[in-house]
């Protein structure tokens, strides 16, 4: 993610960088040494989406505090 905003890694994390997913589940965080997006836990398509959804889009937003 550091990689992906052009910014260095220690950069990211002095700014609080983090993920925030929209719904109940905190599905995604950002991993503390290398800025990696990664799943907090095993993801149930068809318990998210449904059977019938030809797409599945799961939505988390990125906050990094501080002006860019």
């Amino acid at each position: 993610v550091a990689k992906d905003l052009g910014l260095e890694l220690s950069v990211l994390r002095d700014r609080g960088g983090r993920i925030v997913d929209k719904g109940r589940r905190q599905y995604f965080s950002l991993h503390e040494k290398t800025g990696h997006l990664v799943t907090a836990e095993r993801i149930d398509r068809e318990q998210e989406c449904g059977r019938l959804m030809e797409n599945c889009v799961l939505r988390c937003e990125m906050i990094v505090e501080g002006e860019m």
